[in-house]
Parts: structure tokens; sequence; C-alpha cells
């Protein structure tokens, strides 16, 4: 399946959704709260946008998935191509999507136990629908992006796309930046590296320092791909390392809407944004807080009119299970257009503001 860059937003009223990574209650939840029925229809004649990010962590990924993909070929949403659904159209095994591989790497360490497994059929069925999600979308009024948007990659890609697969001109950028790494020297300081300290790399409370070689390699692998750069985002050597999504960190991520300066308004996930402090200091890792001072609701970047709809819902696999009373701090939400209302699973409705 050829990738698509760009392809053009719904018309009418939308609901754009954040990551949902396996949270299929809170899916249903949040689809109840917007008004839509079991079967995702709206009385008022609303389309969904998933902003990518479907699966991976959460106990149900394959049911969100099933349900999403419904959806879109019934013409009732549409959904981008975010970096978790790319992880397995590369083959890629990571922290928290065990569930899709026959082998399930998670749970042979002992992890995600409770996540429900990909069927064998699915096996085949997801990577041929992830294959037809487009890397953004747009409209006279508004633009969606799963991590970041970035002109120059929109426009890279969209010269060479030339019928691949977005798979095939993200392996493709792989093996240049291979051979940059090269050109610059940085091999075997790169393998001493993880050499060094193969045994702490993946283990959450070792003591890992900022190891360059490979910050300058990740930083490179990450910009110099256009792929990488719309589905994760754009991101710089880190201060210090920190520990995500299964490994030590030597990059963190970039707030790229402070560079924003397009009329459009632009609403975009990936970023793990909180809604409350707790969250954000009790499941951080020593990464930087890209939205410092903002309020919940709150627009970003120099025009104010840059949002991030993720609200870290994909956390609620280490906040199970809680204890009597107390209330997720991952939430999904969903932000309502032209309303430019943010709406959470749970019901809370905020509408969205410029931070004072």
């Amino acid at each position: 399946m050829s990738m698509t860059v760009e392809a053009a937003l719904a018309a009418g009223p939308l609901d754009i959704i954040g990551d949902v990574h396996g949270e299929l209650d809170a899916l249903h939840a949040l689809l109840q709260q917007l008004g839509y029925d079991p079967d995702g229809q709206h009385q008022g004649d609303r389309h969904l946008v998933f902003v990518g990010d479907l699966c991976d962590r959460g106990p149900d990924s394959p049911g969100v998935i099933e349900l999403v993909q419904r959806l879109c070929e019934e013409g009732r949403a549409q959904c981008l191509l975010g970096n978790h659904e790319l992880n397995i159209l590369l083959e890629a095994g990571k922290a928290g999507n065990g569930w899709f591989f026959a082998g399930n790497h998670d749970q042979l360490d002992g992890k995600f136990m409770d996540c429900r497994a990909a069927s064998a059929v699915q096996r085949l069925q997801f990577p041929a629908f992830f294959a037809t999600l487009p890397l953004s979308l747009s409209r006279a009024d508004l633009r969606v992006v799963h991590a970041a948007w970035d002109p120059v990659s929109l426009q890279t890609l969209g010269n060479q796309a030339n019928g691949r697969s977005a798979r095939d001109v993200y392996r493709d950028y792989g093996q240049r930046a291979e051979q940059w790494l090269r050109d610059a020297g940085l091999t075997d300081a790169v393998k001493k590296a993880y050499q060094d300290w193969s045994s702490t790399l993946g283990r959450e409370l070792a003591r890992v320092p900022l190891l360059t070689a490979i910050g300058r390699m990740d930083e490179h692998f990450q910009m110099s791909n256009p792929v990488r750069v719309l589905t994760s985002g754009v991101e710089q050597q880190a201060r210090q390392a920190f520990y995500a999504s299964g490994k030590w960190r030597m990059v963190e991520r970039v707030a790229w809407w402070h560079d924003y300066q397009d009329e459009t308004p632009v609403i975009f996930g990936h970023y793990w944004r909180w809604s409350s402090t707790q969250g954000q200091q009790r499941y951080s890792r020593g990464e930087p807080n890209l939205f410092s001072g903002q309020a919940v609701n709150s627009w970003l970047g120099p025009r104010a009119n840059a949002f991030c709809v993720d609200f870290s819902v994909g956390a609620r696999y280490r906040e199970r299970p809680l204890g009597p009373g107390e209330q997720y701090l991952g939430r999904l939400a969903a932000v309502r257009w032209p309303e430019r209302e943010l709406v959470f699973d749970d019901g809370e409705r905020l509408a969205l503001t410029v931070s004072i």
C-alpha cells in the first residue's frame, strides 16, 4: 500500500480523539460522552478523527483497532498513522506491543500479562489497515497530525512517495542514517557505549549517565527521517538520561509548537500531556515537562493555535488496580470542532482557551 502523506480532513463538525493505547473501556465512555451510539453513529452528523496510537500498553488493543477500523471503513471516522502503528508495520517489538506478536515478548518478560493478544487473522488484518493510514489530515480551517506538523517533512515525503509504502520509505531513511553513522566515525563509540552499559540500559532502577555517542546517533536517526518526525516528533540530545517505554533514553522531545507560526490551527497527540500535576510528578522519569505553566485547556504556541489532545491514558496500565475512591490520572480526551471544546472520558468539559 502506497504511503499517503496528506489527506483531506472530513467536512463538517469533528470530534478529534487523542491517543487511545488499547483502553477500549475509556474509548467507549468517551464516545458516549460525545453523543455517539454503540455503532459509532451521531444524530448531529459528526465525524470522528483519531490522531493515532490506537494500541499498546492497554488491556484491549485488538478491540480498539477493530472498532476504529470498522468506523473508518463505514466512512464515520478517519485515523492517522502514529508511531505505535508504525512499529507494527516495521515488525519492531517494543515495550507494550507484545500483544501483536505470536511470541509476545512482553509476557516472556512478565509484563503486560493482562493484555488481550491478537489472533492469527488480526496479525494479518491490522498491518493492512495501518498501511492505509495517512500521515496528516487538513482542510482550510484545521490540521491534524500525530506528533509534529513539520512542513519540510511533509514536502519531502510528498516529493518522494512515488507509490512506496511508509514502511519502505522509513527503512530507506534508516539505511541513510546508518551510512551517516559510519561517515561520522561514531560506529565504534556507539558500540562501546552499548557494550559498557548493556546490562543496565533496559533496567528502570539502574543509574545510567548520558551516553553522548548514543544521543548523537538517536538524534540524527530521528531528525533525518521525515516519517519519524511526523509520527514521533522533533527530538534533540537530552540534558540527562531518563527511562521511558522500556529503556533508558539519550534524546528528549522538543516542543515544536513554540515555533508554529501558521494561521491554521493544528491538533496533535503523542506528547503525554497531563490534566493534573500529580500525574506528571508520579509518572515522569526526568524528561522535560513540555506543558509546564500551561492550563489543561489552553492553546499552545506563539499564535495560540496548536493543541495537544493526548492526556496520557496510556499510563493507566501503571495505575491499575486503583485503590478505593481513586481516579485515573491518565485520561482519554477529544476536541470538538468547531466548538473548540475539550471533553474527557469521565464527562468533564472545558472550553479551549488562551493561557494567561
